[in-house]
């Protein structure tokens, strides 16, 4: 249980962050469910409040829900119990087996949901467990939706994170106004489990094109070349992407990453190598061929076994400096 709970149309309002909603606007909205308040769903349910929204929010790890019950928000004891209060609730949870337990386990949600209750997964998982809890909620009268972000903890901390949406296009347009408090881009991708194929997707792009910057850092670095001299350069030229000019995983060439902060906080490689072993497992099912994307999938494997388990993702410069030192 320790790791189950890590993750009418109106228009919502941008406030400053040191400002929340006001009595009147929170009167005027119904309850949020929020269930797992990580890295990534504490700062997603706090932009709820922001806008307004009153949230009701369960973690197995109590810690988590004191700064969020300190904005306003109700803290119960399970997601039985949110589902018992609320008609929307998001969920924000580590891995398929999480989502799987906070929905259909002995206090999950769906033991208490009630007809109508529109059910977020923002979590990234296999898509055929979204599409198996798609068909539990309903069961129960219920509607689900995949619903996974890209961004990073800093896109969910200044509402500008992506939604990659699947679920029925009615239920999407009930569920766009809840989006659009949390993140800068929302798109609808088709049925329930395409949100999660296009996370995957992107997340298979994103650790094979860490893996080719911190390689190309490295080697620039070893020719005698200036990181930041040679990121400048790359930022400016064909080579440049995400990675490279946002992210870049060499300490010393930009401020606020997790590089410049012995790659703590951010995107963790156990989750990156979860990920990647959900991409495979699709390739598999699918017959598609990922040489690249295999091959990044058994780098971060390697690199959760050899201690950089719960640094972030871009710690692969690191890995990849260490390994040509023995």
């Amino acid at each position: 249980m320790a790791a189950l709970f890590r993750g009418s149309r109106s228009i919502c309002f941008r406030w400053n962050k040191h400002v929340f909603g006001s009595t009147r606007s929170m009167a005027s909205k119904t309850p949020v469910g929020f269930i797992g308040l990580g890295n990534m769903g504490s700062p997603m349910a706090k932009n709820l409040i922001k806008n307004g929204y009153p949230v009701i929010a369960t973690d197995v790890f109590p810690e988590c829900c004191k700064e969020l019950q300190d904005l306003g928000a109700q803290v119960v004891d399970s997601p039985a119990y949110v589902a018992e209060k609320a008609d929307r609730i998001i969920t924000m949870l580590p891995s398929s087996p999480n989502v799987i337990e906070v929905y259909t386990g002995s206090n999950g949600i769906l033991k208490k949901v009630k007809k109508g209750t529109l059910l977020v997964d923002s979590s990234t998982i296999d898509p055929a467990v979204a599409r198996e809890m798609a068909v539990a909620a309903e069961k129960m009268g219920a509607v689900f939706m995949d619903a996974p972000v890209s961004g990073g903890v800093g896109a969910a901390s200044m509402a500008k994170l992506t939604f990659m949406v699947g679920g029925l296009e009615e239920e999407f347009k009930a569920a766009e106004e809840l989006f659009t408090c949390m993140g800068a881009n929302v798109i609808y991708c088709g049925q329930v489990g395409t949100g999660q194929a296009a996370k995957l997707c992107n997340n298979m792009l994103l650790s094979i094109g860490m893996i080719g910057t911190a390689e190309t850092m490295n080697l620039g670095i070893r020719l005698g070349l200036d990181p930041k001299l040679l990121a400048k350069i790359l930022n400016m030229s064909s080579g440049r992407c995400w990675s490279s000019d946002t992210y870049n995983p060499v300490p010393g060439v930009m401020e606020g990453v997790p590089s410049a902060n012995n790659y703590q906080g951010g995107f963790g490689t156990t989750l990156m190598a979860k990920d990647l072993g959900l991409a495979q497992n699709t390739a598999t099912n699918t017959r598609t061929p990922i040489p690249l994307g295999s091959l990044a999938h058994q780098i971060y494997r390697v690199m959760c076994s050899r201690g950089y388990a719960n640094k972030d993702f871009s710690s692969v410069f690191q890995f990849l400096r260490e390994e040509e030192a023995q």
